[in-house]
């Protein structure tokens, strides 16, 4: 009721709030209030999407919880470039910043807390390698090899290779959807559960109340969505101006958007560590940044050839290497034996040299 309140506030009186942004108290209240609302919406979200989880089993239930997910984060992204002087470059900021958050520091989070707790936590091996399988070249393809590209010199894309990229970045990531879902879903549950689940027959014990509890759910989702998407526009400008009088880095607005879009899930992924279910956790921070780049890469790149507006993909030198030390100690964190503190303590690290360089490049 508040968001949609919030929302029928600002369809009435937005234009006229948003005209006159002069006065700091009243800019810095309007960002708070919407910020809150949104981010309060994405815990909505989160509930929602966790309800269903419970009912549709793993991976169906962190499935749906990520795609809701990007939902936001392509509603966001797309809200701020078509309304932003810094919309070239927010869809990278805010992919890369996802990444960073996620892998380095939800990711460290978890392994530190949850080795505190239990020592040493187990996860099903097959599930993480098919998630990295996708999450590194897709990385490489949408962040870094746009540098190098010799048909441009700006981190951008030639409308054929946005094309191209876009169809073959949408076709892998369907193949994946494919084995998470269909083919090989014990990958990405319990290994000791293994065994007990018939994941094919996963649908069929739901009786009629479990039906309608996913139907409530589901329409309760999509009630707390809208309300993100349609106020993604006030909340851009607001962003916009206030990047710009405090004179904030400009990665900064792809660094709220990656907060608003994963601080509830974060925190799912850190409660399910510290209940010793790394699974859920792991399906949860590799299943976003797999999302996120197999999503929202498309969905931008589409805004761009449709609007003519040029979109930054390519990373900065320094950014390039970050990402690339990122990827390589996820492949040696999820492609070995039970995590410990020291994997996380070490994810921790680079997340911190991460928030330097947004400060000081």
């Amino acid at each position: 009721m508040i968001a949609w309140g919030t929302l029928a506030a600002f369809i009435l009186f937005g234009e006229a709030w948003l005209a006159d942004l002069a006065s700091m108290a009243k800019s810095t209240a309007l960002l708070f209030w919407l910020f809150v609302v949104i981010l309060w919406c994405a815990f909505g979200v989160v509930e929602q999407a966790d309800h269903l989880s419970e009912l549709l089993g793993e991976p169906l239930g962190t499935l749906v919880l990520t795609l809701s997910i990007v939902t936001v984060e392509v509603a966001l992204i797309a809200a701020v470039m078509l309304d932003s002087h810094a919309g070239p470059s927010l869809g990278r900021d805010t992919m890369f910043a996802v990444l960073m958050i996620v892998l380095n520091g939800v990711v460290g989070l978890a392994l530190l807390l949850g080795g505190l707790r239990h020592g040493e936590q187990s996860y099903n091996l097959q599930g993480a390698v098919a998630y990295l399988a996708i999450i590194v070249p897709l990385s490489v393809i949408a962040l870094i090899l746009p540098s190098f590209i010799l048909s441009t010199s700006d981190g951008t894309l030639t409308k054929t290779q946005s094309f191209f990229f876009s169809l073959f970045t949408i076709l892998l990531y369907g193949v994946f959807l494919a084995v998470q879902t269909i083919r090989n879903r014990n990958f990405f549950v319990e290994s000791l559960a293994v065994a007990a689940i018939k994941p094919k027959d996963n649908l069929r014990k739901h009786d009629r109340s479990s039906l309608g509890k996913i139907g409530r759910h589901a329409l309760l989702l999509i009630i707390m969505i809208l309300p993100i998407v349609l106020l993604a526009e006030q909340l851009a400008k607001l962003l916009d101006h206030g990047i710009a009088v405090l004179k904030a880095p400009p990665a900064m607005g792809g660094v709220l958007i990656a907060l608003i879009i994963f601080t509830p899930e974060a925190m799912s992924a850190l409660r399910a560590a510290l209940g010793n279910q790394l699974q859920r956790a792991v399906n949860l921070c590799l299943g976003a940044v797999s999302s996120t780049i197999g999503l929202t890469v498309p969905a931008i790149l589409v805004i761009g050839l449709i609007t003519g507006q040029p979109v930054v993909l390519g990373l900065a030198p320094a950014s390039i290497v970050l990402l690339a030390v990122t990827l390589v100690l996820c492949t040696i964190t999820f492609c070995g034996p039970p995590t410990t503190i020291l994997e996380g303590a070490v994810h921790l690290v680079l997340f911190f040299v991460y928030i330097v360089l947004i400060f000081s490049p």
